[in-house]
């Protein structure tokens, strides 16, 4: 167990203290067709989706990002503040949709990375004094998988090589720095805006519709970027999801990377304050057509309001 991670580092509660594993540790482990538990992990399946994940069972289905959310992942909060994030969606009964009883996983070559390391889990942590991440590894022994009972033996380094998940790694890297940043601040940096959450989930996760709105005219009147990014952008779903973490960090932390258009800035809010007053107004004649009671309190606050610059003067 490495001597620097403490009971306060794992994230999920136990009374018992996982041994936390190193690259070079060795496990005994193997998965095939003929074993006896042949199918039991797709058909327990509750799999956490990252947004390389998307992209890949894009590939392996041939369609678009929306699609692929709409019939194959359910959406859930990963926090208090309702960060979204996503589930591989199952039957009823829990079982995978892309398991197949005989041949087993039919997206195999692109099946998520919860599925490549099981029965290993990845945790990324980073403690308060240090600049970067660690990550660490815990063995998940369950009672219906036999896997380890056979001789095959490994270091966590060599099997996460067989299991092509370092590509996986590599890729999903920034997605959990965001996800770390935002919790590292904690609860006084307050609640994102719903527009900033509806952006997380388009920009990590919906990756087709995301490209339409940064090619967007509207989207190139308040940016500017050369025609070289909006070309990677447009032909390239990696590029395009490199481009929405560095949207998403400028949005949420202010770490400016992308160039504004000048007033670009105090347009938009000209704008939104003219909208969110084009809701409120309609929000009033909505409640006055059904309440009375409403109707008159509305009338009195407005008559106030208008008289309270006057009454200032």
């Amino acid at each position: 167990m490495s001597d620097d991670i403490s009971i306060e580092d794992i994230p999920f509660k136990s009374d018992v203290m996982p041994a936390i594993l190193d690259p070079n540790t060795e496990i005994k482990f193997s998965c095939h067709k003929g074993i006896s538990c042949w199918n039991a992990c797709c058909k327990r399946a509750d799999l956490t989706l990252t947004p390389y994940d998307i992209i890949r069972l894009k590939k392996a289905t041939g369609k678009d990002s929306s699609t692929v959310l709409k019939e194959h992942t359910v959406p859930f909060t990963m926090d208090a503040d309702g960060v979204p994030g996503l589930k591989l969606r199952t039957t009823d009964e829990g079982t995978c949709l892309f398991m197949h009883e005989v041949e087993g996983c039919t997206i195999y070559e692109d099946r998520p990375s919860a599925c490549r390391y099981y029965p290993l889990g990845n945790l990324s942590m980073k403690k308060a004094d240090q600049g970067h991440e660690n990550q660490h590894f815990v063995l998940v022994k369950e009672d219906h998988c036999k896997g380890h009972e056979e001789d095959k033996t490994y270091n966590i380094q060599s099997f996460r090589e067989d299991q092509k998940v370092i590509d996986f790694d590599q890729h999903n890297i920034e997605y959990f720095q965001l996800i770390l940043k935002k919790k590292s601040m904690g609860p006084g940096v307050g609640k994102p805006p719903e527009m900033s959450l509806q952006l997380f989930f388009m920009a990590c996760f919906d990756q087709d519709r995301f490209r339409r709105f940064v090619l967007s005219p509207a989207f190139k009147n308040n940016y500017q970027l050369d025609e070289e990014t909006y070309d990677k952008i447009a032909n390239d779903d990696i590029d395009c999801m490199y481009f929405g973490f560095r949207l998403l960090r400028q949005v949420l932390f202010n770490e400016k990377t992308i160039p504004e258009v000048d007033g670009a800035l105090e347009k938009r809010a000209e704008e939104r304050k003219e909208v969110i007053e084009m809701r409120r107004k309609l929000e009033i004649e909505k409640a006055k057509a059904n309440d009375p009671y409403m109707s008159y309190k509305l009338e009195v606050e407005e008559e106030k309001e208008q008289q309270e610059p006057k009454d200032s003067e």
